[in-house]
C-alpha cells in the first residue's frame, strides 16, 4: 500500500467514526428529550434521561475532537494538490466550527443543572426552571444550526481539492460541492427564513447526503497512487 493510500484510508476511518458518532448527540438525543412547545414535559424527560443526555454530550465532544484530526489528515493528503485550498479546508473544517460545538455543549449542561433540583435554585418556581431548561435546549439546537454553516463551507475547498486531485474520482468532488451548498442554504433558511423550512427541507435533505460517498470511498478504496508512488510500490 502506498503512502497516499494509507493517508486516504486513515482519513476515511476518522470520517467514518465521526459520521457514526455525530447523529447521537445532534439528532437522536434531542429527538428523544425535547417535546416541541412543552417545557414541562421536556423537563420531565430531562430528569428521567440524564444519562442519555450526558451520553449525547460525550458523543458531541468526541466527534468534534475527531473532526480536528480528520481535517489535519485531509490537509496532509491534499497539500500537494493545492496548499492554499488545503489551508482553507482546515480553517473552515475545524478552526471555527469545532469551538462553536464545544461551547454549545454548555447549553445542555445548563439545562441539566436547571432540572437537577439543586438547593441554590430554590428561589425559582418549578415552571420557571422548566422554561429556562427548555430555552437552553433550544439554544443548543440553534448552536448546531450556526455550526452547520461551516459544515457546508468546508466542503467547498474539500470538493475542489478532490476535483483537482486526480487520485479520487472527480464526481465525488462535485457531490461534495452539492452537499456544501445544501448545508449552507439550509442553515440560512433555518436562521433567517424559518417559515420556508417545511418546503425547503424536502429538497435540501436529499442533497446533504451527497457528502456520504466520499466517506466510504476513502475508507474502502483510499486513493489511486501517484505515478511515482505506484512505481515505488511495485518495486
Amino acid at each position: 500500500m502506498t503512502t497516499i493510500q494509507r493517508q486516504a484510508r486513515f482519513a476515511g476511518l476518522l470520517y467514518f467514526l465521526l459520521a457514526l458518532l455525530a447523529p447521537l448527540g445532534i439528532l437522536y438525543v434531542p429527538g428523544r428529550v425535547i417535546v416541541a412547545g412543552d417545557a414541562a414535559a421536556t423537563a420531565e424527560r430531562l430528569r428521567a434521561s440524564e444519562g442519555l443526555v450526558r451520553l449525547g454530550i460525550g458523543s458531541e465532544l468526541a466527534h468534534q475532537a475527531i473532526a480536528v484530526f480528520l481535517v489535519l489528515a485531509l490537509y496532509q493528503l491534499f497539500k500537494p494538490v493545492h496548499e492554499s485550498l488545503a489551508r482553507h479546508l482546515v480553517a473552515l473544517g475545524a478552526l471555527v466550527s469545532v469551538p462553536i460545538l464545544f461551547v454549545n455543549v454548555l447549553n445542555e449542561l445548563a439545562a441539566l443543572i436547571l432540572v437537577s433540583g439543586a438547593d441554590f435554585l430554590s428561589g425559582f418556581e418549578r415552571a420557571q426552571l422548566d422554561a429556562l431548561a427548555y430555552l437552553f435546549l433550544k439554544l443548543h439546537g440553534h448552536g448546531i444550526d450556526v455550526a452547520s454553516v461551516f459544515w457546508g463551507l468546508w466542503l467547498f475547498p474539500f470538493g475542489l481539492l478532490v476535483v483537482r486531485s486526480r487520485f479520487i474520482p472527480r464526481v465525488l468532488g462535485y457531490l461534495l460541492l452539492v452537499a456544501g451548498s445544501a448545508y449552507v442554504f439550509g442553515a440560512f433558511v433555518i436562521l433567517v427564513l424559518p417559515s420556508w423550512l417545511p418546503v425547503v427541507s424536502k429538497i435540501l435533505l436529499p442533497l446533504e447526503v451527497c457528502e456520504i460517498p466520499i466517506i466510504f470511498w476513502l475508507l474502502v478504496w483510499g486513493a489511486r497512487p501517484r505515478p511515482g508512488e505506484a512505481a515505488v510500490a511495485q518495486v
